[in-house]
């Protein structure tokens, strides 16, 4: 498969219009801009942009994208929970640890 064909977020496998304006919001605007991104970090920063905690199963589909476009094959965005859940199972994505609130990082300090 060609990626580099690829010019719409909604081309890439599990990105929808929804998840194509998260991707916008944290500074992904082409399919090419994500490789080399860390899932993780998008995702925190998604959280900063709206001010909400967001469901944690963006990360799935972030890593699905991120990967997809870095060379690995199709996945559903499911395939990754396990690796997430064992990932944050100590602490938050950027290791620290887990925040009993559901604030935004910034309102919790």
């Amino acid at each position: 498969m060609d990626r580099e064909k690829f010019t719409r977020l909604e081309e890439i496998p599990n990105i929808g219009p929804s998840m194509a304006e998260d991707l916008r919001l944290v500074g992904v605007s082409h399919p090419r801009d994500l490789i080399g991104r860390d899932p993780y970090q998008m995702y925190e920063e998604l959280c900063l942009k709206t001010g909400e905690r967001v469901d944690p199963c963006v990360i799935d589909v972030f890593i699905s994208a991120v990967r997809f476009m870095e060379g690995e094959p199709k996945r559903p965005w499911w395939a990754y929970t396990s690796e997430r859940k064992q990932r944050l199972a100590g602490g938050d994505s950027f290791g620290q640890t887990k925040r009993s609130s559901r604030r935004p990082p910034e309102a919790s300090r």
